[in-house]
């Protein structure tokens, strides 16, 4: 378990960041702002929390706050020769978390009625809320893509990241009665 004596170490005054392998790391990098998004993404996940009623919605939106706590320290930890193994030492994320989430996908979906236009981000308070939670998570996911070009990033948390914009999608419509309540685009409406 993690433990927290002290929260400021001054150890960040000089603009780095200390990463899991004990290295430093510029705080303006491409690592620290995706992991910096990553928790940008929990926030808003957590706001979205407190505007959903259904006790099986916010077990699964804590569950992956908690997922991408472990996300972030899976971007903390600069890979070894492309070496994405966990171990009881290195956080990774696993195949079967974003596997888990196309399962939640396929769940939730199942009780919607087919798309016939997108959708613009509202209709309830908890929709809306989880809209902008599935938002920061393409910022995120596009930060962590960068990253990848810059350095080697562990696949799984990569396809993580995308499937959890997908899944929260699917929550918003979910949250908007099922769809029933989704407020569409009418492409031009206003010309």
């Amino acid at each position: 378990m993690v433990k927290l004596n002290r929260i400021y170490t001054r150890t960040g005054d000089d603009g780095t960041t200390g990463l899991v392998d004990g290295s430093r790391c510029p705080k303006h990098s491409a690592r620290i702002n995706a992991m910096g998004l990553v928790d940008e993404a929990n926030s808003a996940i957590g706001l979205a929390i407190c505007a959903i009623a259904d006790d099986s919605q916010r077990a699964l939106l804590t569950r992956v706050q908690n997922d991408l706590f472990d996300l972030g320290a899976d971007l903390a930890t600069p890979a070894e020769n492309d070496d994405f193994t966990p171990s009881e030492m290195v956080l990774r994320i696993v195949a079967s978390q974003p596997e888990w989430i196309e399962a939640q996908i396929d769940v939730l979906n199942e009780r919607l009625e087919p798309l016939t236009s997108f959708v613009l981000p509202g209709g309830s308070e908890a929709a809306a809320r989880v809209h902008v939670a599935r938002a920061t998570t393409r910022a995120a996911e596009r930060a962590m893509v960068q990253l990848a070009a810059e350095v080697p990033v562990n696949p799984a948390a990569l396809a993580y990241i995308n499937r959890l914009s997908d899944l929260l999608f699917v929550l918003a419509r979910v949250t908007n009665d099922d769809g029933r309540s989704d407020v569409k685009w009418v492409p031009g409406q206003n010309r």
